[in-house]
């Protein structure tokens, strides 16, 4: 038995058989052509790159059909690459020059770019190592015919793989692939993205995974630890089917949730919104009873492209997403780039530290027409329902302040072409670095609202990357310095009755909630499959419950502490919701 850690990037259990997909690709031996061979060259070469565009024109409707607009403009930046000259002119010449066939000269223009791709040091830019690869493999599939892959033969199981491309992942059948695995991947590659919009359990960045996996041997996916075990031996197997089973049944019992007012025992509402990354996902929110949404994430919007998209992209976007809503609540966080996200992989230069660095706020007030970008998009599509702008990673008020200002300045260029927008559309700030919770008081005073983002003010309090395993069992929010940040926040936030929301992952964890609750939230926002275990939660306690805990927890001197009372206390609370796996969180 081998149990492999990685970066759980979209939740389920899953036990099943291994699929290993052999990512290699065949390698194009060189063949020369006589002269008079090479004007019928350059013909294949073209009707090839015609084809595998009409091909991705049809990806791209399909996806857009299943998942939205901004999912498929991955595609679109497919499509894209096969119409620049900049990448297929030198293929024709070298067919000219070298008497080649057309499918070397692909292979070797496209290993040309890989090889200038894969020597960048910064690893955000796997991801468009990916799409290249992808491009590759589909421009010789119809200049040679199509090498069969051997996911055409696949019956039902799960799929492990060096690392899968954006198309792959998009072009799944969920009735046979059950679950995915991958050596590399980040939590903001597009195979992950895709991954939880489809609703496939995935761990990525497994390290070497694919050395150990045999076709067809038991595979476990825990995508909502981040666990792989191959070849699991009969108890752990049999356990993690009794995981999977109580989870289907809790699922089945939870649903019975979705309908009910999110109200405590006591009578106390809680509000239960939903994080989205594309508009798409708000269905899912309303389906698993959110009331709205407390946290949309535009940067997919640079994600998919590696053009920046344009101010119809973002109101595109923004007006699908007001539309779907429907009157309920609405937050759109400003772009919140940098770090391990698009920004690195663009720079010149990629920063060393990024999370330290030109990041969220920082970065968009120093790309002022970008930002004006998005704000105008933003204020125009608050014309057509109800909008909150949320400003990222404020760490000082005069980033605040300067977000403000630049808004209405928009507001006035909007004003002035006479295009309509709410001019009293509120601005909030996340809160989620130390100096902005110690300053919450100024803070309050000057933005409509504040939302706690827990995966940053864990990582920035404790000093932990949450995604670096050599020490990611520090990063724990249960942290009693932590949990009197939160309470301080909250109370600077009643100070100045402005509305204050969790929207870090922590706010969909059950057993959090509880604390949460006591710290005084009434407003939690977390994925939509979190939101039937919260709503369960919330009409189960009483706000007298919930603070008792709270008061326990952050009197503790150790995260060791405030984690075991905290499991103990959701274990009489919610039992049917503490797995008996949270030790191994």
């Amino acid at each position: 038995m081998q149990t492999f850690k990685g970066i759980a990037v979209s939740p389920g259990i899953v036990v099943g058989r291994v699929f290993v997909l052999d990512d290699q690709r065949r390698r194009i031996p060189k063949r020369l052509v006589k002269a008079e061979q090479v004007a019928v060259e350059h013909d294949r070469l073209w009707k090839s790159l015609g084809e595998s565009i009409a091909e991705l024109n049809g990806l791209r409707e399909s996806t857009r059909r299943q998942l939205g607009d901004e999912a498929a403009k991955i595609f679109q930046f497919h499509i894209g690459m096969l119409s620049d000259a900049s990448l297929t002119h030198p293929m024709h010449e070298r067919i000219d020059r070298e008497k080649i066939t057309a499918e070397y000269a692909v292979y070797t223009g496209f290993e040309d770019l890989l090889r200038k791709f894969s020597k960048m040091a910064d690893p955000s830019f796997q991801t468009k190592v990916d799409d290249i690869r992808d491009l590759s493999a589909r421009v010789i599939k119809h200049l040679i015919g199509e090498h069969k892959g051997r996911l055409d033969t696949m019956a039902s199981g799960v799929v492990v793989a060096r690392d899968l491309t954006p198309s792959q992942t998009a072009g799944f059948d969920r009735r046979h692939v059950q679950a995915f695995t991958t050596d590399l991947g980040g939590r903001t590659s597009h195979t992950a993205i895709f991954a939880r919009a489809l609703g496939i359990p995935a761990v990525v960045g497994v390290g070497n995974i694919t050395e150990f996996a045999i076709d067809d041997a038991p595979i476990i996916i825990d995508g909502d630890r981040g666990v792989v075990v191959v070849d699991p031996d009969q108890a752990t197997l049999d356990e993690y089917e009794g995981f999977s089973e109580a989870r289907q049944t809790l699922a089945i019992s939870l649903h019975e949730f979705t309908g009910l007012p999110s109200i405590t025992s006591d009578g106390t509402p809680i509000q239960l919104l939903g994080n989205i990354e594309i508009p798409e996902e708000i269905t899912q929110v309303i389906k698993a009873g959110g009331e709205g949404v407390g946290l949309y994430r535009t940067e997919f919007l640079y994600l998919v492209d590696n053009i920046e998209p344009s101010e119809a992209d973002h109101y595109e976007a923004y007006r699908r997403a007001v539309e779907l809503s429907a009157g309920r609540p609405l937050t759109i966080r400003t772009m919140d780039l940098g770090a391990d996200k698009a920004t690195q992989e663009r720079a010149e230069n990629p920063e060393r530290n990024p999370f330290l660095g030109l990041r969220s706020i920082r970065y968009c007030l120093q790309n002022l027409p970008m930002f004006k970008t998005q704000l105008r998009a933003i204020l125009r599509a608050s014309s057509l329902g109800p909008i909150k702008i949320m400003f990222p990673l404020v760490t000082n008020v005069s980033e605040l302040r300067q977000g403000k200002y630049l808004l209405n300045d928009v507001m006035e260029d909007l004003e002035d072409e006479g295009l309509a927008f709410d001019r009293k559309v509120e601005v909030g700030m996340m809160v989620e670095v130390p100096s902005a919770a110690i300053m919450a008081s100024t803070f309050a005073r000057e933005c409509a609202f504040f939302s706690i983002g827990t995966n940053d003010l864990v990582q920035y309090t404790l000093a932990v990357d949450r995604i670096n395993e050599r020490v990611a069992n520090m990063y724990n929010p249960a942290h009693p310095a932590v949990l009197k940040l939160v309470r301080d926040v909250v109370r600077a936030a009643r100070r100045y009755t402005i509305p204050v929301s969790c929207c870090g992952e922590s706010a969909g964890d059950p057993e959090y909630a509880l604390l949460l609750i006591g710290l005084g939230l009434r407003t939690l926002s977390a994925t939509p499959s979190s939101i039937p275990g919260l709503k369960r939660v919330v009409r189960k306690v009483t706000v007298q419950q919930c603070e008792r805990i709270a008061q326990k927890a952050i009197s503790l001197d150790s995260d060791v502490a405030a984690t075991a009372y905290l499991r103990d206390q959701a274990r009489k609370i919610i039992p049917e919701l503490v797995d008996g796996r949270s030790g191994e969180r």
